[in-house]
């Protein structure tokens, strides 16, 4: 009886101290709670890197995770609330469209920490940010692109022309003009996030315009390019596995950096509002280019090596890749 009562003792000092200590939650609970909110199916490439990540972090123990995926904007702030309401101590998701909202559910759970993706600031004291700041892999696909393509024509689909997009855009553009000043561009804009059959009828038309290397931004274009024996260069995901023959290149995004750097912070009871965008970052591995894999044969080995070249630059802090904000133009009439 008094080793039991001595042990009871021993275990409500040890939860004391780390309840003082601020590491109350992890301590107390082992697993963190975390529940995202997403606007687009989970299969979706934008989500499905956060997805990803935080799977593997539960899968690793670290976490509880639930999910709410095809959110309505209508009901983006009611579910969030519902989350904060069943003690989830990180809720991630994408803001973009919904940022009124989401920023007014953080302010009534200031307990509750809220990574988002968005444009806008983080916003104190619990409402963290982050992007996919992956121009720099994008840079290096349009170099491909732009020493691949035969007819100086390419053929570039996206959602939005948001900033998110933008700017990876304009990297590819760079990137081509880079090994080749003749290529021009067709842009299009399909006004949404996850409409495959709508994406695939803009790269048809591109391709019956010269097009003979298309940008995938959305799903829908690399089926359309496969169709029409073309090639097409992959964004965020690597799809080559399903078109071998059609997706040359891809510039990946890996959310395992941002999302465990959160959940090690909410953990330790350090986390708080700031900018996550710098862990997109090539440096700090959460972007890279996907292996060339069935092209490694394919792509000109002179091409290949100025790639390489770029990346070293880009990794070794000499080359800046420039964040271009702006809508991106046609090139071509």
């Amino acid at each position: 009886m008094d080793t039991r009562r001595n042990f009871l003792q021993v275990a409500a000092a040890i939860i004391g101290i780390a309840l003082a200590s601020g590491a109350s939650v992890a301590f107390a609970q082992g697993k963190l709670k975390v529940a995202a909110v997403y606007t687009v199916p989970v299969e979706q490439q934008w989500v499905s890197r956060i997805h990803k990540a935080l799977n593997e972090a539960k899968g690793r123990g670290e976490i509880d995770y639930v999910f709410s995926e095809k959110v309505a904007n209508a009901d983006y702030e009611r579910v969030m609330r519902e989350f904060a309401e069943k003690g989830n101590q990180l809720i991630v998701g994408e803001s973009f469209a919904v940022e009124a909202a989401a920023r007014k559910v953080a302010k009534d759970y200031p307990k509750t920490a809220f990574l988002m993706g968005s444009s806008g600031k983080p916003q104190a004291p619990n409402f963290a940010v982050f992007d996919n700041y992956i121009q720099e892999p994008a840079y290096l696909t349009g170099m491909i692109a732009g020493g691949m393509t035969k007819t100086n024509r390419i053929g570039m689909v996206g959602g939005y022309p948001i900033p998110e997009v933008n700017r990876l855009m304009h990297a590819f553009m760079a990137g081509a003009r880079d090994v080749n000043p003749n290529v021009q561009f067709t842009v299009t804009f399909i006004g949404s996030w996850f409409d495959p059959p709508k994406a695939k009828e803009a790269a048809f038309a591109m391709i019956e315009k010269g097009a003979d290397v298309l940008y995938a931004e959305r799903f829908g274009v690399s089926d359309a390019a496969k169709e029409r024996g073309k090639l097409a260069i992959g964004n965020v995901i690597d799809t080559q596995k399903d078109y071998p023959n059609t997706v040359v290149a891809s510039a990946l995004w890996n959310m395992e950096p941002t999302i465990d750097r959160a959940i090690a912070a909410v953990k330790s009871n350090t986390f708080k509002a700031e900018d996550y965008g710098q862990y997109s970052l090539m440096k700090n591995k959460g972007s890279e280019l996907a292996p060339l894999g069935t092209f490694a044969s394919k792509v000109p080995a002179d091409l290949q090596a100025k790639v390489k070249a770029k990346e070293k630059e880009i990794l070794d802090g000499k080359l800046k890749v420039a964040v271009v904000e702006t809508e991106p133009k046609s090139t071509t009439k």
